[in-house]
């Protein structure tokens, strides 16, 4: 728990003067909100003794005059109570709109860095859940939560010492439940945080599991699969409702045992208050206020079951959050080469790469790749062909042999200068929600008009464009929904094109289009080629039949290499490949 306090205090020290300022005014608050109960038993005892009360003896000795200066002061003391109020919110709320923009924006700026193979493990709902509710979660509690501490210590300190300056017997009564009341707190917060823990981790699952039924939905309504869906929907949240049902129990017990603390100071106040003052002991004007500080002494101790609650809610949330902050980035950037020229020269020797269940997908892989030539991968699902391109991205690291552009290592190059010289078109074409031109000039700081239609001329997307009615600025829709596959990618070409890359990768982008587009998808590959270090992984050979070579990938290695027609002639396994999808084989 203390760890997680100190990184979110090391972590708000842009905000350490509005949270001082914070403490000051919450603190200052507090004692203008418990003067009226002193003011009270200032007005008994005025109107008890008369010319012999305690503000006589400040210079007011005629009694209505006694009665206009306690009018005057909480007049006063309401106004600085509002006042610093005021004040107090607004430090604590802006140092939580602070804190929850910096921690949204740091986390997601993380996830950004982490590697694929954290993504590949990780339920994109579930960190949804931790960017959105987790850090709402903390924001809602720096809102209020810390204040109420704040307030709770202050009062406890402040009215403490009122006690003990009139009556230090009673005094001991009254505070005699606080120490039962700070090892509740300790016991139940102790319960509590490994309970909302799995709370915020069941929302997670909940929020992953109805992420993936709303993309999948044309699938699920294809499939009739509705009512399964639901159900497992009805499941994750039905396992979401029991945590958070184990935790309320705990948090609803707390308040009872905290009323019946409250209740036995509340009463040895009275009771032994009481009796001081019949045996002229202790002055009436004295016992009100003792009587009324009693309560506002205790009381606020019952506000700490919520306060406990939402502490104990804010902590699990922090806690993944700085779990997710703290992932390591296995891929490192220390890399100088930050404004080489790169022409397009690769190179792989002797490479080789294992995913994390440690069965090898690229075996002694060699490939030397002269710039401005277009090669094409071909091979059955699972030979290493996208790997190979994830490699040459540095979304993985090889276990083993070195890969080279232009004569210089990958882990050379910063991978921000690196990946800003290769275009890649996945075969999902992923586009983004806004306009045609904010997609095809994705990644760029500006949109130049002549290189947004150059590019999409060259992908041919350009003329089902301009038929559009907003043309260029037509939005595509969430994931381009508004846009037919083919037109997806298209645009995902001509954004590729709008880099002006040395190299561009296709990685499958003609396996799921109709002919017209994988036909002007190579008419666009042939256009690109000639200026651009080019590779194409393909299932469709009919779009690499021009390229310069073809490489035939098996089980992480080379076993066929030359042009389509040579690669036909040896009649090997691209010449069955081709056959099976000519319908020539037997």
């Amino acid at each position: 728990m203390f760890a997680i306090i100190r990184n979110i205090y090391h972590y708000s020290r842009s905000a350490q003067r509005r949270i001082r300022l914070g403490f000051l005014f919450s603190f200052i608050n507090k004692v203008f909100d418990i003067a009226p109960e002193i003011l009270i038993g200032f007005a008994v005892d005025l109107v008890v003794r008369k010319q012999q009360s305690f503000i006589s003896q400040i210079g007011f000795e005629e009694p209505h005059s006694q009665l206009l200066l306690l009018g005057a002061l909480t007049f006063l003391v309401w106004a600085m109570e509002s006042l610093f109020q005021f004040l107090h919110e607004i430090q604590w709320k802006s140092v939580a709109q602070e804190l929850q923009h910096n921690f949204r924006i740091d986390a997601y700026k993380h996830v950004q860095n982490l590697d694929l193979s954290w993504h590949s493990d990780n339920r994109i709902g579930n960190v949804q859940s931790i960017l959105n509710d987790d850090i709402n979660q903390l924001e809602r509690f720096l809102n209020f939560g810390v204040n109420e501490i704040i307030q709770i210590v202050s009062s406890t300190i402040l009215i403490g010492c009122i006690f003990f300056y009139v009556s230090p017997i009673i005094a001991l009564g009254t505070v005699l439940p606080v120490p039962l009341i700070l090892i509740s707190i300790g016991l139940f917060q102790k319960r509590l945080r490994p309970l909302y823990l799995d709370v915020r981790q069941r929302a997670g699952d909940l929020g992953a599991r109805i992420e993936s039924s709303l993309l999948g939905m044309m699938i699920i309504k294809a499939f009739t699969a509705e009512e399964k869906q639901a159900k497992l929907i009805e499941e994750a949240s039905i396992q979401y409702q029991n945590a958070n049902r184990k935790a309320i129990y705990i948090s609803s017990a707390f308040v009872p045992l905290i009323r019946f603390a409250v209740l036995l100071g509340f009463l040895l106040t009275l009771v032994w208050g009481g009796y001081l003052t019949l045996n002229n002991e202790l002055p009436v004007g004295s016992y009100s206020v003792l009587i009324f500080l009693t309560q506002r002494f205790l009381w606020p101790f019952t506000r700490l079951g919520e306060v406990v609650d939402n502490f104990s809610r804010a902590l699990a949330s922090a806690e993944r959050i700085f779990s997710l902050l703290h992932t390591p980035i296995q891929t490192k950037d220390h890399g100088n080469n930050r404004h080489q020229i790169i022409e397009g020269k690769i190179e792989f020797s002797e490479v080789n790469f294992s995913y994390t269940n440690g069965q090898p997908i690229v075996r002694n892989f060699n490939l030397k790749l002269p710039a401005k030539n277009t090669i094409a991968l071909v091979g059955p699902t699972g030979a290493g062909k996208s790997t190979l391109v994830n490699l040459l991205l540095r979304f993985y690291e090889p276990t083993h042999g070195t890969i080279k552009i232009d004569q210089v290592d990958l882990n050379d190059y910063s991978l921000a200068h690196l990946r800003q010289h290769i275009a890649y078109v996945a075969q999902d074409a992923s586009l983004f929600p806004g306009t045609i031109a904010e997609n095809i000039a994705f990644g760029a700081d500006l949109i130049n008009e002549d290189d947004l239609r150059f590019a999409a001329t060259l992908a041919e997307a350009h003329g089902f464009i301009s038929k559009l009615p907003h043309g260029y600025k037509s939005e595509v829709g969430e994931r381009g929904v508004k846009l037919s596959g083919g037109q997806r990618q298209r645009i995902a070409i001509a954004r590729a094109l709008y880099k002006k890359a040395p190299i561009i990768i296709f990685d499958e982008a003609t396996s799921a289009v109709d002919n017209e587009t994988e036909a002007a998808i190579q008419r666009s590959l042939e256009r690109i080629s000639k200026n651009s270090t080019t590779i194409v992984i393909a299932h469709r050979l009919s779009t690499i039949r021009h390229v310069d070579c073809i490489y035939v990938i098996k089980e992480g290695s080379i076993v066929e290499q030359g042009t389509h027609n040579d690669l036909v002639e040896q009649n090997g396994f691209y010449r069955s490949l081709w056959d099976i999808q000519t319908g020539n084989a037997v």
